[in-house]
């Protein structure tokens, strides 16, 4: 059994550096099967996820080797399609990139069903469509994805998303890149990783253009190089520090950042009274004396973002006032409430919204982590209330934040990983 322990209270103070972002990684280390030669991924976070990204590539005859903690070359030359072991797809949601990779390399795919997060229903369908409208015949059946392409290969097509996906518009994007012809795809999302993912297929010779807005095209090639690629840094890891400086009462230094990307968390935590300054490739977020209260809504980028809403929650609690956090993009996103609540929180939900009432001062109590953002939520709240907290079920954190627990101790948190082994019991 693994959980944190926290002791709140602690002023922070100093400089947290920002790793690769979560996204933007599996998007990128999945679209590598496209390409037989070596490609040289640069600031690749550490987290569970991005391990399990790379057993499933070992798993399906790739080489994946570490150059140092956060470079890593990977060599799918010898990849057999298909065969990704089912226990480790349904670990993480982006695992569904491989079907756009398999269908893109080899005209078929065979992967077993995504796992990850629960937020409720989280389909595929549009996913299916774009497939389907590349040429390829799609199946959902026995928890597996199988699609074939006529005549062993994808053809370009214009694809129109009935709604907003990331998922996607990265798979869509990752399976027309080596697609006869030319590939048109509308309401597609706009978010920092497929523009990422987007570069990074460029750098290897795809030729995509117009990511970031809603209508990218891709100009299918025969065949893409490797590469070396640096992936950007993580903005939600560097949104959760800055609302952790902001419900500390602290001011913190957030290194390697793109603060373009962190524009709607910096506006309203500006509107609730935090100092927010940008530079280059860092920001210093100043704590308010007073938190004003504020209303968010949820958004596909560049909205506020929806994985922001817990921590954003927790914060909003300590404010003055009601506050309304309104979630427009997953069901069930609101089931660490009750977590919030065991810590002495005021939290109604009527439908999509949260009503908030502020001035809450958190209580230590044993919580857990619910899903990978409500267990960085938890964290915070940890970090502000009287008292010992522990926080159970963290292998969901681990899925997303490289080396949250060191980060935060070199800033002045009283915050420690505790593993107590599962002793086996025998009747008699």
């Amino acid at each position: 059994m693994e959980y944190f322990v926290i002791k709140g209270g602690n002023e922070l103070s100093g400089e947290i550096e920002v790793s690769g972002m979560k996204n933007a990684a599996v998007g990128v280390i999945f679209a590598c099967l496209l390409t037989e030669e070596k490609c040289v991924l640069e600031n690749i976070p550490d987290i569970s996820d991005v391990r399990t990204s790379f057993s499933i590539l070992k798993a399906m005859g790739a080489k994946v080797r570490y150059l140092d903690r956060t470079t890593v070359e990977i060599d799918c030359k010898n990849a057999v399609g298909g065969c990704a072991p089912f226990e480790m797809v349904r670990n993480m949601r982006a695992s569904y990139y491989l079907a756009g990779a398999e269908l893109g390399r080899f005209g078929q795919t065979h992967v077993g069903c995504p796992g990850g997060c629960d937020f409720g229903i989280r389909p595929i369908d549009q996913h299916i469509k774009g497939f389907e409208a590349l040429g390829a015949k799609v199946s959902v059946e026995g928890g597996y994805i199988e699609g074939k392409a006529e005549n062993g290969r994808l053809h370009g097509a214009s694809i129109y998303f009935d709604r907003v996906s990331v998922g996607a518009t990265i798979n869509v994007l990752i399976a027309a890149a080596l697609a006869d012809g030319n590939t048109v795809i509308e309401n597609a999302a706009r978010e920092p990783h497929v523009v990422d993912l987007a570069n990074f297929l460029n750098s290897c010779g795809a030729k995509i253009t117009g990511a970031g807005t809603d209508v990218i095209k891709v100009k299918g090639v025969t065949s893409l190089s490797g590469c070396t690629y640096d992936i950007i840094p993580d903005m939600i890891e560097a949104g959760t520090y800055m609302i952790a400086a902001a419900a500390t009462n602290s001011t913190l230094k957030i290194n390697n950042v793109i603060p373009k990307h962190l524009e709607s968390i910096s506006a309203k935590l500006e509107e609730m009274g935090v100092t927010v300054e940008e530079h280059d490739d860092f920001v210093v977020v100043t704590a308010a004396k007073k938190l004003t209260k504020t209303n968010i809504r949820t958004q596909p980028y560049p909205g506020f973002p929806t994985d922001m809403n817990p921590q954003m929650c927790t914060l909003l609690c300590l404010a003055e006032g009601v506050s309304y956090l309104t979630e427009s993009v997953w069901d069930s996103r609101f089931r660490y409430i009750e977590e919030l609540r065991k810590m002495g929180a005021e939290i109604r939900v009527d439908g999509k919204t949260a009503v908030i009432e502020g001035n809450t001062r958190f209580a230590a109590a044993p919580i857990r982590a619910v899903d990978l953002r409500a267990g960085a939520a938890m964290i915070i709240a940890g970090l502000c209330a009287v008292g010992k907290t522990t926080v159970e079920d963290i292998h969901h954190i681990k899925r997303g934040y490289d080396d949250i627990v060191g980060k935060l101790r070199s800033v002045g948190a009283d915050i420690k990983e505790v593993n107590i082994p599962e002793v086996a019991t025998y009747g008699k």
